[in-house]
Formats: C-alpha cells, structure tokens, sequence
C-alpha cells in the first residue's frame, strides 16, 4: 500500500485528511542473539520494511486509532489522561505504554491525536513489529506536543514498554536499532554502555534474503523469559569466584576455565552461547568492515548452530530453513535471526542465484512442514522519521 492510499484511507476512516506521515522500520539482527540482556554486543540494522503512521491533531486528550493490519478491530481509542494496561487491547497497549512513559519523562499530559497504523512487517515474524510502533509512536509524539526528547530517550522508553508495561523481560537491541539506524550501515552495539559504531552494511554481489517461517510467535508467550532466567542464575553462580557483572564480561577462555562453578548441564550450555556468540559478534563487525563476506557469513552459521545446540529457541521450523540455505549453492551462510520458536531467518545470497535459491528452499521446506515460506530481500535503511509526502 503506498502513501497515496494510506492517505484515502486516512480520510475515509476519520472523516478528514491526515496532517503527517511518519515510517519506523523493522530490523534484523545480523548476529549477536541473545546477547543484549546478557551484557554483550549485538549488531542490527534498521531494514525497509516496517510501519506508517498517518496522523491529525485533536483538541482533546483522545487517541484514536485504527489499524490496517486488524481492520476486524475497528477504531480503538484511549484518553491520554488515564492509561492502563488492559490485556484485551491487544496491540493498542504498545501506543498505550509509550504514551504514558513519555508524558512521565516529559513531565506533561500531551493532546490526542487521530493515528491511522499500516505495517509491511509480517506480524509474529521476529522483525520488531512491537519496537516498531513503539518508536513510531515515540517520534509522532515527541514531534507533535514538542516534548523535546533526544533519540536515545525514545529508545530507552521503548524498552520500558516491553520491560514495565507489556511484561517482556527484552534487551535494547530493537528499540536501539529502529530508532538509530542509518541507511545501508548497521550498528555495532555494546549494550552495557550503549556505545555504538556504525559499520557499512555492504554486501557487494551478495544480498540479504529474510525467510519466513511463517510459524508466528508471540514474543511474551515464548522460552524469552526463561531463557533469560537460566543466564542469570548461571551469571549468579559465576559471580560467587569471579567479579563479573554480565556473561559479556568472558572471554571464552575464561568461561571454559569457569564453566565448573555453573554446576548445571543446561545452566552451563545456555551460557556458553552467551559469552561464545558474543565473541562471534566481535569478529562479525571486524569481518564486515573489511568487506570479509565469507568469515561474516561462517559466523552466521557458527551463531545459528549454537542457538540450535546450546541455547535451543530454534525448532524445526527455523533449523530446516537454514539448512536448506546451506544447501544451496549461491548461499554464503544462514542463521535465524530474533528470539528465535519461529519467525525469521537470514542468508547472504549471491543476486544471480536470488531467484532458484528460493525455489529450492521453498520446495524442500514446504515438503517437510507442511506449507510454504515467505521470502523478503531487505535493504537496510533508516531509523524511525517523518517522511515528505
């Protein structure tokens, strides 16, 4: 749907034209998964598929909005003075929650606004839907009451959504790399410090294909939490020899001198991949800024091997994606890409061979799950903006 229609749409829903336009992107994570709430570095990048936001100012402190996506819905509204969790709002609550943390953060209760909401990310893919909108959500209202927020205010408050209001125990990593992407560069993040540095996504003859599995999963429902929990208590046992704050902290090295003190064969596994995948990420950012496609993309494939074995959020699904990648000639390396129980995941792919590598993938997934998957080559874009019209 482009800009012209959203715009007759706007107008046919709330009566009157939208006033401004706004894009948030999607992202992928190259690699480093799993590692943001573990005290590491992640390296993500903004892609050009994400969510519009058509808007119009109100004179009152209603929010209505409607969305493209669950037109079954209709027009949901709330007033900006009284904001509450409701669990059957469903996607209402990510505007929801952003509303309310940047009224606190700016100190004021802002004006509402009419909000027509259109997004080109496959929902329940493991693309940041939810870090979309809620960075959508973050500029829109920085934009229209003034509020004066920097970007990395936006960021933080995004986190807190999914943190505080939707109960999502997530890192930064989405938020940070929607609401800071640069086009055609991805960033190199330590999340500890929040220190980043953008590195050019440059993929010569290759590009990125995203695979669908087209298995949803719900973010808050999912082995997220648990696997987040089996860290910390595999970190507190460390912490009880070694004055670390975060698995981050190790080198592999160390983590092998010390794996002993966890005492817990899937404590110990889960933390493995930790301190090993971020180490991955190190190497990751030195192999693309010298344009090193094939140790970028060996490390793709040690990543995903290591989500398979030791940290175990991949599934069927995602495993047979990647290895019918692998498989192709053409293909430089795949992994799945998020959190992982379904969704996404990621191969460099040679351009020529873009077309029969899909048909083969296609065909030998479809044959062992049942149904197809989808296929996107992304391009990495820019963080969360308003757009001209």
């Amino acid at each position: 749907m482009d800009q012209e229609q959203l715009h007759k749409e706007f107008k046919r829903i709330f009566q009157r034209p939208a006033e401004r336009v706004f894009f948030s992107p999607g992202r992928v994570n190259l690699i480093g998964e799993h590692t943001d709430y573990n005290g590491g570095h992640v390296f993500p990048c903004a892609i050009t598929f994400g969510t519009y936001g058509l808007v119009a100012r109100r004179d009152d402190h209603q929010i209505v909005c409607h969305s493209l996506n669950f037109e079954q819905d209709g027009l949901k509204a709330f007033s900006t003075e009284t904001i509450q969790y409701e669990e059957e709002d469903g996607w209402l609550n990510y505007i929801k929650g952003m509303v309310k943390y940047l009224q606190e953060e700016a100190g004021q209760i802002v004006k509402g606004f009419d909000f027509l909401i259109y997004g080109n990310i496959p929902n329940g893919a493991g693309l940041s839907s939810s870090a979309s909108i809620e960075l959508l959500v973050g500029v829109i209202v920085n934009q229209l009451a003034d509020l004066q927020l920097d970007p990395i205010q936006l960021v933080k408050l995004g986190q807190k959504v999914e943190n505080a209001f939707i109960g999502v125990n997530s890192g930064i990593m989405d938020q940070f790399a929607i609401g800071m992407g640069q086009a055609e560069q991805a960033i190199f993040l330590d999340v500890n410090t929040l220190e980043y540095e953008l590195v050019p996504a440059e993929f010569g003859e290759y590009c990125l294909l995203i695979m669908n599995t087209n298995k949803r999963r719900e973010l808050a429902d999912s082995k997220y939490n648990e696997r987040r929990s089996q860290c910390e208590a595999a970190l507190k046992k460390l912490q009880a020899e070694l004055s670390i704050n975060s698995l981050g902290d190790l080198t592999e090295a160390e983590f092998e001198q010390n794996r002993y003190l966890i005492d817990d064969e899937t404590l110990e596994a889960r933390a493995k991949h930790a301190v090993y995948e971020n180490v991955r990420t190190i190497k990751a950012r030195e192999a693309l800024s010298g344009n090193d496609l094939m140790t970028f993309a060996q490390l793709m494939n040690q990543s995903h091997d290591s989500l398979r074995e030791d940290y175990d959020v991949t599934g069927i699904e995602l495993d047979t994606l990647v290895e019918a990648a692998r498989e192709q000639d053409g293909v430089l390396g795949a992994r799945m890409t998020g959190a992982g129980m379904g969704g996404c995941a990621i191969a460099l792919v040679h351009k020529r061979k873009l077309e029969q590598v899909q048909e083969a993938i296609a065909e030998r997934y479809t044959s062992e799950i049942g149904y197809s998957p989808d296929f996107y080559v992304a391009n990495v874009g820019a963080g969360t903006q308003e757009i001209p019209r």
